[in-house]
């Protein structure tokens, strides 16, 4: 049995999302907490290892290749993670491969969602269940509450380094507010013409950060068009790390997002959020950690919003009221 004198070898699955593995690195958080010995490792999709880059409390970053070689770069992770012999493989994942993975792994203890394909497999399953009120941070907590003595609520968190503070501080030099306007879902997303009626309610000293990756760069030079001559907006899409653009908004009056990755961003960082829901609500358990975080979303009692857990490529409907009716004065 792990105890707090012990140290163990923990491994965290969580190869989704770069909005999940965010949250999920209130694990780590929790797990030092109550294991300060207690050796950390963490498995991502390639890609996403960067968010964790500067860890202080990780051993090892696993990484899947599921695009280039799906099933080689598996069983290749299998063989590795049965090599080190893992007491606890906590699985917050449900889909098929990454079962696989937990369910022969070799752990002391596998742990992970009652929904997952091979939880009958596994040594310790926990219910996985939406629930008002019930952030995506507990449920996940509540994989490893039988270790905890007593429940720790850590937010996530990440680190930039002091060279991701030294790239950003170039644009630091007045009062600035962060603006990810983009999504991987349109019904996500804040339409652009908002994003411009947004800016436009915001005091004349601010500078405006837009950012996002490269592919997001058209959305953002659109805003920027449709606001100049009005007030400095500048698109830092592709322009900037994860960690870079975490470490930018951490120094933000405010940010400005939507309900997807660069809200987790400021979760991660503590800094200031105004999180825009469209199409999907808070009560799904995804919402702004920050101290100082405030939700922006309609008004209006729409019988079809929420349409669905992550969003659609398109509103069904054809309208997109949830996003067209939300009031910016006074955001």
């Amino acid at each position: 049995m792990i105890t707090t004198s012990t140290a163990g070898r923990f491994l965290i699955i969580q190869t989704a999302f770069i909005g999940d593995v965010i949250l999920a690195t209130a694990l780590l958080e929790q797990l030092h907490a109550q294991f300060p010995a207690a050796r950390l490792d963490m498995l991502v999709r390639q890609g996403n290892e960067g968010l964790l880059k500067n860890h202080p409390f990780l051993n090892e970053i696993l990484i899947w290749e599921k695009k280039k070689r799906k099933y080689g770069s598996l069983w290749a992770l299998l063989k590795q993670i049965r090599r080190t012999r893992y007491d606890s493989v906590i699985n917050l994942q449900r889909f098929g491969a990454t079962g696989a993975l937990t369910a022969f792994s070799g752990a002391g203890e596998t742990i992970g969602y009652d929904k997952n394909p091979f939880a009958r497999f596994f040594t310790r399953t926990v219910p996985h269940r939406i629930q008002p009120g019930v952030h995506e941070v507990d449920r996940n907590a509540g994989l490893i509450a039988h270790l905890m003595p007593e429940p720790l609520r850590l937010r996530p968190k990440l680190y930039p380094s002091a060279a991701d503070y030294a790239a950003v501080a170039p644009y630091q030099t007045g009062p600035y507010v962060c603006m990810a306007p983009t999504s991987v879902w349109y019904t996500k997303q804040f339409p652009r013409e908002k994003w411009v009626e947004l800016i436009g309610q915001l005091p004349v000293e601010y500078t405006i950060y837009l950012l996002g990756a490269p592919s997001d760069s058209n959305a953002c030079d659109w805003i920027v068009a449709e606001t100049r001559g009005r007030r400095p907006v500048i698109s830092l899409t592709g322009k900037l790390s994860l960690l870079q653009s975490a470490a930018l908004m951490q120094g933000a009056a405010m940010n400005y997002v939507n309900d997807s990755a660069p809200m987790h961003l400021c979760s991660a960082l503590n800094a200031p959020t105004t999180a825009i829901f469209c199409s999907t609500v808070p009560d799904f358990g995804f919402g702004p950690l920050a101290d100082d975080s405030r939700i922006l979303e309609t008004k209006l009692d729409l019988d079809c919003r929420p349409c669905g857990l992550h969003g659609y490529k398109k509103c069904p409907l054809g309208h997109f009221n949830c996003a067209y009716s939300i009031d910016v004065q006074g955001a």
